[in-house]
């Protein structure tokens, strides 16, 4: 099964700083702010939806297509995709903006200041989906992450057009969408992932309730947080799926993406969408004990035990026989 990832490709650069913000504004200059904080430490993270999304499933060998929009400083981030079973040939590489970037600094108060720059992610609308296709040999699903709206835009209208389902996975655009651009970015989608909280985002911005929803997608996927995620289709029951236990928590950041990363990947297998729903949650658990997006590392004798003891034995042995 050919899976395209669409979405955004970043990298986070993060400060801290050892003294607190307040101690630097003076009130009654703040019209003419001027600062310049010396920091202890930097961290260099890459990230972005889409190939957050992407290297999961690179990590569970499932060889996803990324799509999505690079400057020329990518080399150094396609590398460490493609070793970690990533296609990158899809990526966009802009002749004249830096792929984009989060930057921020953190006080000893945990405050911060932060911008982001969306650079090369502007040029994700000029990607057309067929190009990839035909590169590939035909694509079984798209998966439509947040990235330029633009590009979210005509990646559903090109997938509605030449019949190529498609998942809908709005994540933080949510926020700057209308009502209208969230119907046509979900109407006739296979699958629409979201949290809880944007799931009623979704429903109030649209105007349509939960079960009209329903009957415009194949499926909705709510994540639940600590609770797990409830898999809905028209007409059958709910699926619910619980999270393994953790063996602590160091960063909640991409836990929504190793998910959906998971499950997209049970989907390549041809499991059961409750095992592709268990296979998301395990994924995701690894992500939450570690610090960074994607810097956690899948042994396959450790994953298939913490899974078979949160889903049992015969869960383990139909995902063992597709576990790269």
């Amino acid at each position: 099964m050919r899976i395209a990832v669409t979405g955004s490709i970043a990298t986070d650069h993060l400060m801290t700083f050892p003294g607190r913000f307040a101690d630097q504004l003076v009130a009654d200059q703040l019209h003419t702010v001027s600062l310049s904080f010396l920091v202890d430490n930097l961290d260099v993270r890459r990230g972005g939806v889409g190939a957050n999304i992407a290297f999961g499933m690179g990590q569970l060998g499932t060889r996803p297509i990324l799509v999505g929009a690079a400057g020329s400083d990518f080399d150094e981030y396609r590398a460490w995709l493609d070793r970690h079973g990533v296609d990158t040939d899809s990526v966009r590489i802009s002749e004249v903006l830096h792929t984009a970037r989060f930057v921020c600094t953190t006080d000893a108060d945990h405050n911060q200041i932060g911008s982001f720059y969306t650079g090369a992610m502007s040029e994700a609308r000029l990607i057309e989906l067929k190009a990839v296709a035909d590169r590939v040999g035909g694509l079984d699903l798209v998966l439509i992450g947040a990235d330029d709206p633009e590009a979210m835009l005509r990646h559903t209208e090109e997938c509605r057009s030449r019949s190529i389902p498609f998942a809908a996975d709005f994540s933080q655009q949510i926020a700057r969408m209308n009502g209208d651009e969230i119907r046509i970015l979900l109407d006739g989608a296979t699958y629409l992932f979201s949290n809880e909280y944007e799931k009623g985002l979704i429903e109030s911005k649209t105007g349509w309730t939960d079960e009209e929803i329903l009957s415009k997608v194949g499926h909705r996927v709510t994540t639940l947080g600590s609770r797990g995620v409830r898999v809905e289709q028209a007409g059958e029951e709910p699926i619910e799926v619980g999270v393994p236990e953790e063996e602590l928590k160091a960063d909640p950041t991409g836990v929504g993406d190793a998910f959906r990363a998971g499950f997209l990947s049970g989907l390549a297998w041809g499991v059961s969408l409750e095992r592709a729903a268990q296979v998301g949650c395990m994924l995701a658990t690894l992500v939450i004990e570690t610090v960074g997006t994607q810097e956690y590392q899948l042994s396959r004798a450790h994953f298939m035990d913490r899974f078979t003891k949160a889903y049992g034995h015969e869960a383990a042995t139909e995902v063992r026989a597709h576990l790269a």
